[in-house]
Formats: structure tokens, C-alpha cells, sequence
């Protein structure tokens, strides 16, 4: 079929011919690259409206790409080396079936978002079984944090980087891989959920354990424990736990019913973003929610926990001092760490007491957080990282 041709109207938005077909296959394994790359499939499917989408991602990039791509990632979604390893069967069979599906789909492209452990040996296998494929990988691998080492084998299997933080940029660019800084997404993505005129509530105390089983059955008792100890100190604070799902706020009820904290803390379910706007503070376990409330200017403070046998090898891989993005793209301890036995009720509640009772200290750093979340690109991410796919796509002839 003959080269169809494309036109740029307005901000950017490519327009292709009816007659061109584009095809996409994209993996995401985890809740937040399924959010990010909603947004990106959103940008993208407007500047190229013939494209197919297959692969498997979440829920949000289901409705947005069509029957061609499979929700799995509340199965897909498990963190730490030991967890990995006890579900290793289970992924080694989705390995293969999507290689099978990749291989008779004949991507022009293939996108992967974030979800490192999987989705780079998924590259080295496309490399080598369909090399005409261009491989795209969006929300970098966090190399420059544990293994650099694995930096020369991205530069082999990828054709382009897209990089959240400014950081990144200049470390993949100098090992020679192709790499745009597109601006983290979470900005358009939380602007849009910011609720006008809301106001803080300095009683109100948000307790943020993740959004994984195992994640919130490590965190969340010990987020029990330092609520009693603040609600003893101070009689008129409230405890609000956001939970992702329904059948996550099922697991945590039973958490709290365990503990005997009924009357303590109330449960809600897909409130997240909203408690970060009306809360005084939190305790916020490491991840995307650190970041996310650090952008709605929430003083809180990160606490992480993960098995033993996970813990000890990171220790021996990761390169950086912090494990909190905020305080990664500071340089500096902006947030306060509570990591592995530092997670605990009483180091945890007194650094809250500290946030509630210091309005000075608070104030100090909602300032703090702004200037760091200030460096995250603004406004168009997933515009950007649109327009760096639709160019592959349209480079690559082999479904024009």
C-alpha cells in the first residue's frame, strides 16, 4: 500500500489518512504506568486515528485501547525478588503467550511502560524475533539508582527513552541512547483531579499504605499502632485510609477490625487524591503517592517495608542515599525516611506530632515540596510522549 499522508493541525495533533494502519503493542504491569499510559494511549490515538493497540496493561488502558488489550495487573503487580520468584511459572507462561500474540500482531511499535524486571527481557525477546519492530520504553527503568550495568544492553534494545525526571536525560544520553525528558504526567493528571477552594483539615491525619495486599498487610498494622499513639496525644485528631479498590478497602477493614480500631480510622474507597488535598499531614508508603502528594503540597512522612531476603539485596545494589523520588530530585532529605525497622508506631507518630504541632516545621516543608515538584516538566507530558511514539509509528513502514 502506498505511504499515506499526515497532517499537523494545531497543538500538534498529527491527523493520519484513513487508509494508514498503525499498530501498537504495549505493556504495563503495574497501576501507575496503567494511569500514565492511558494518558499517553489518549494523546496518541488522536493523532493517529487508524492505530490498533494490543498488549496488556490496567483497567484505564483497556477502556481507552479496545478489546486488543488485557487488564492483568492486579496478577502482574507483585514487588520484590522472593515474591517474583514464587509466582516465576505464572510469568513465564505470559511471557510466551504474548511473545506469540507480539509476533503475529507485527508491531510497528512496541511501547513499554516502566515494570523493568519484565519488560526489558520482553525487549531483548522482540529484538531478536521481530527486529523490524521499534521499541519505545516510557518512565525509565530507575538504573542510574541500582544498576548502571544495565545500561549498555538499553542502549542495544531500545530506540528511544522517555524520560519523567530531568536527571535522567543527560545519563542515557551519554551512553548513547536517543532520549527525550517528556515531563512526569502525574501534573496533568492531578491537576485535573484538584478540587477547587478545598481547605485543610490540620485534625485530619491520612494514613496511605499502598496499593498492594502484601504492600498494606507489611504497613498498615504499624500505621494502626502510630494513629493510637497520636489519637492518645491528641483526643480531636481523625484517621482517613484511602483504599485503590473495593477489595483492597475489604482487606484493610479486616486489618482494622483485627486491631480493634474500628472507632479510630475510617475507610474509604478511590478518595486518594482527594485526602491528599484535605488532609493536615500523612504517612504515606513509598511510591507514586509520595510523589503525587508532594505535587498537592501534603506534609507527610514515607515509610517502606519489604521481606527480608528483598531488603538485604537491595541494600547491596542500590547506589543513592534516599529511596523517596521527592528527595531524589531534591539531592536532599526533603521528606523524612522511615525504611525496614525504622518503620515503626513510635519514630513514625512523633515525627507526625511534629508536622501537626510545629506550623513552622509544616510550613517549611510545603515550601520545600513545591520547589521540588516544580521540576517536573509542567503542563503536556502526555502530549510530548504521544508525539515521540507517533513519530516512530509514522517512520516505520510496515503497515502503510
Amino acid at each position: 500500500m502506498a505511504r499515506a499522508f499526515f497532517v499537523v493541525i494545531g497543538a500538534g495533533r498529527v491527523l493520519a489518512s484513513p487508509r494508514m494502519s498503525k499498530r501498537l503493542y504495549v505493556v504495563a504491569g503495574e497501576l501507575s504506568g496503567d494511569a500514565h499510559g492511558a494518558g499517553l494511549l489518549r494523546s496518541l490515538k488522536r493523532r493517529v486515528p487508524a492505530l490498533e493497540v494490543h498488549g496488556v496493561g490496567g483497567p484505564e488502558m483497556a477502556d481507552v485501547a479496545g478489546p486488543g488489550l488485557e487488564d492483568w495487573v492486579e496478577d502482574a503487580a507483585v514487588m520484590g525478588v522472593w515474591e517474583v520468584l514464587k509466582r516465576y511459572g505464572w510469568f513465564k507462561e505470559r511471557f510466551a503467550r504474548m511473545l506469540a500474540d507480539l509476533r503475529e500482531f507485527r508491531p510497528d511499535v512496541l511501547l513499554l511502560i516502566d515494570y523493568p524486571g519484565f519488560n526489558l527481557r520482553f525487549a531483548d525477546a522482540v529484538k531478536r524475533e521481530c527486529p523490524e519492530t521499534r521499541i519505545v520504553y516510557y518512565i525509565s527503568p530507575q538504573v542510574w539508582a541500582w544498576n548502571k550495568g544495565r545500561i549498555p544492553k538499553m542502549v542495544r534494545l531500545l530506540d528511544e527513552m522517555l524520560c519523567l525526571f530531568p536527571f535522567e536525560q543527560p545519563i542515557f544520553e551519554k551512553a548513547g541512547l536517543k532520549t527525550t525528558f517528556v515531563g512526569h504526567p502525574i501534573v496533568d493528571e492531578l491537576e485535573e483531579k484538584r478540587i477547587p477552594g478545598v481547605v485543610r483539615d490540620a485534625r485530619l491525619v491520612g494514613l496511605f499504605p499502598g496499593s498492594r495486599e502484601r504492600e498494606v498487610a507489611r504497613l498498615f498494622p504499624m500505621m494502626i499502632e502510630s494513629a493510637r499513639l497520636l489519637a492518645a496525644w491528641n483526643k480531636e485528631l481523625k484517621f482517613e485510609v484511602p483504599a485503590a479498590s473495593s477489595k483492597l478497602a475489604t482487606h484493610i477493614r479486616g486489618l482494622i477490625s483485627s486491631a480493634g480500631a474500628a472507632d479510630l480510622v475510617t475507610v474509604e474507597t478511590g478518595t486518594s487524591h482527594s485526602l491528599m488535598q484535605r488532609a493536615g499531614c500523612a504517612v504515606i508508603a513509598s511510591g507514586t503517592a509520595t510523589l503525587e502528594a508532594a505535587y498537592y503540597g501534603l506534609p507527610y512522612c514515607l515509610v517502606y517495608r519489604v521481606a527480608p531476603l528483598t531488603y538485604a539485596l537491595a541494600r547491596l545494589l542500590v547506589k543513592i542515599k534516599h529511596i523517596g523520588i521527592v528527595n531524589i530530585l531534591a539531592g536532599r532529605e526533603v521528606v523524612r525516611e522511615f525504611v525496614q525497622h525504622r518503620a515503626i508506631p513510635g519514630l513514625v507518630a512523633e515525627e507526625l506530632k511534629g508536622l501537626i504541632g510545629d506550623s513552622a516545621k509544616s510550613a517549611e516543608l510545603v515550601a520545600a515540596l513545591a520547589e521540588t515538584t516544580g521540576k517536573l516538566g509542567g503542563l503536556g507530558a502526555h502530549e510530548r510522549a504521544a508525539s515521540a511514539v507517533a513519530a516512530w509509528l509514522m517512520e516505520n513502514p510496515t503497515h502503510q
